[in-house]
């Protein structure tokens, strides 16, 4: 018999239906409108300003191009926590990382936390990224249900409670959730502090989307609520605000936890791209964000809308809901029972429209007629003809 060389956990590691998309779209030889990818709007990337702020990092010479400091350049650094003082958090330098992604937070945090067979909770829906780097570290998953008010705390105080031990880590979105669009309503973050206080458990704060708010009132972090009481992993990134290539992320931890951090990254990729780093530091420093995130705001609340009025229309006669985000990028679309989104998919490509199917967010496969849409990366024109393009692969698949 042949020797597997493949470590035992390697059978657990996923690839990711979110991630895979962005091959599948481009090898289709038709037009395809891209409801799929959670992707900043390319029209509103500032390319001419990252263009003269990238030949302005050039001019630092050949320091530009070496090895940076794991823990982020002291440039980025400095603005990065400026910024965030600027949005009332406070942050001390000792506690932050900055990471290639918000992936990498995510990465890190299981790496150093989560052993074999731990109870990991996380959301159901949830993002299929987060849950794949848990079960990459060997986790045992709980999915909790959700609501119109995020993850239903008390059903996850139930599902605890059958539990021979509590969860060693919590891991959720709580602003504008991936995949579904919702928010943990106040009760419900306050309740899930106390919860994991009681347990003993650690937080993992996955938030890239809260700086996104278009609509409603501000929430207070879950962090922010934890502070002195459950020591909380807060992961967040650029990808969403400025653009997903370049990579820059970071995280807010307890300063023994981001020294651990640092120590794990030594032994990973050393640094994050020391010339994006820099170049997303002059934004920052250039006082760029602020009207950015406004013209952002302003733009995705009207894409939602304008796909919430496409999907009415063009979907009137099916018993289909959707959510109503406050922001971020995301709608959760549920169709009525029988119609496969998994099977949609392939009849949606072939008529020119791509979306990620419910089951992909969930470990056990759930959401059989559920899926998810993203109104960030298309204008409202573009969007529409893709909801028009999905009604007809639905009325095509329901007559087969």
């Amino acid at each position: 018999m042949r020797r597997s060389h493949y470590a035992a956990r390697a059978a657990r590691i996923t690839g990711s239906v979110i991630d895979a998309s962005t091959s599948i779209i481009q090898a289709r030889p038709n037009d395809v409108v891209r409801l799929a990818m959670g992707s900043p709007a390319a029209d509103f990337v500032p390319v001419e300003l990252f263009g003269e702020l990238l030949a302005a990092v050039a001019v630092d010479g050949a320091d530009a191009f070496d090895y940076g400091p794991t823990e982020g350049e002291r440039s980025l650094r400095e603005e990065l926590l400026r910024c965030l003082a600027g949005r009332g958090e406070d942050v001390a330098p000792e506690s932050l990382l900055v990471t290639t992604g918000g992936m990498q937070g995510l990465d890190l945090a299981c790496k150093l936390f989560v052993d074999a067979g731990d109870l990991v909770v996380v959301e159901s829906p949830t993002y299929t990224n987060g849950a794949a780097t848990i079960a990459g570290y060997e986790g045992r998953i709980v999915e909790v249900p959700c609501d119109g008010d995020g993850m239903d705390v008390d059903a996850l105080a139930e599902l605890v409670a059958r539990e021979p031990a509590p969860p060693k880590l919590i891991y959720t979105i709580p602003t504008f959730q991936n995949p579904s669009g919702t928010t943990l309503s106040p009760a419900r973050r306050e309740r899930l502090v106390e919860l994991a206080e009681r347990w003993g458990s650690l937080l993992l704060e996955d938030d890239p989307y809260s700086w996104l708010r278009f609509a409603g009132n501000e929430l207070p972090s879950l962090r922010a609520l934890a502070a002195g009481r459950v020591p909380v992993i807060a992961v967040q990134t650029f990808s969403k605000i400025l653009a997903p290539g370049l990579r820059v992320g970071w995280t807010i931890a307890a300063p023994e936890v981001i020294a651990r951090m640092v120590d794990a990254r030594q032994a990973m990729d050393t640094c994050t791209n020391t010339l994006q780093q820099r170049l997303v530091a002059r934004f920052l420093a250039g006082g760029h964000l602020d009207g950015h995130l406004d013209a952002l705001r302003a733009e995705y609340g009207r894409r939602k809308v304008a796909m919430q009025a496409a999907l009415g229309d063009e979907l009137a006669g099916l018993d289909a809901r959707w959510t109503d985000p406050e922001g971020g990028f995301f709608l959760w679309l549920t169709l009525p029972e029988g119609i496969s989104a998994a099977a949609l998919f392939t009849t949606a490509l072939e008529q020119g429209v791509a979306f990620i199917p419910g089951p992909a967010f969930s470990v056990g496969g759930a959401f059989p007629s559920a899926l998810r849409l993203a109104f960030s990366a298309e204008a409202p024109e573009r969007a529409r003809e893709g909801i028009r393009r999905l009604r007809r692969a639905i009325d095509l698949l329901e007559a087969t």
